[in-house]
């Protein structure tokens, strides 16, 4: 069972963001992109208030910068489509499961980021968890 909803269309939005984003981090790292982007689907808080679809995470401003290269835009492939199913129907784990921002810096990982405490880095990604008592809805259970 989805734990947000997600046609087809929004499968292959998830798809083509998991390739353009992390697609030199194989399948693991495009699960934690995943993961990442169906989080901030579901909650409602901090810079992810109103924001409750794929497309909308997905479009917002500057949110993710694989939207200003081509590859996103290129079909997407059936491999990345299962990965992208995988993820909404709630696949997520360390250090993405309970993350709401990473980054790929061009060194180290800063231990915060934007206020946001870092948890952990996978190949060239960090991911950032929220501070306590801002979006504590991120830890429930789907």
């Amino acid at each position: 069972m989805a734990v947000i909803k997600a046609p087809s269309k929004h499968i292959d939005m998830l798809a083509r963001l998991l390739r353009a984003e992390a697609v030199g981090e194989g399948k693991q790292g495009m699960l934690h992109v995943g993961a990442v982007t169906v989080n901030r689907a579901r909650v409602n808080c901090s810079d992810f208030k109103g924001v409750n679809t794929l497309p909308e995470v997905i479009n917002q401003p500057k949110a993710f910068e694989a939207l200003q290269h081509g590859m996103y835009y290129r079909r997407a492939r059936d491999s990345e489509r299962r990965l992208a199913r995988r993820n909404v129907k709630g696949y997520r784990s360390w250090p993405a499961k309970y993350s709401l921002w990473y980054f790929r810096p061009d060194g180290d990982c800063p231990p915060t980021w934007y206020g946001q405490s870092q948890v952990g880095r996978y190949k060239s990604h960090c991911f950032y968890e929220p501070a306590s008592g801002e979006c504590d809805e991120i830890y429930n259970s789907f």
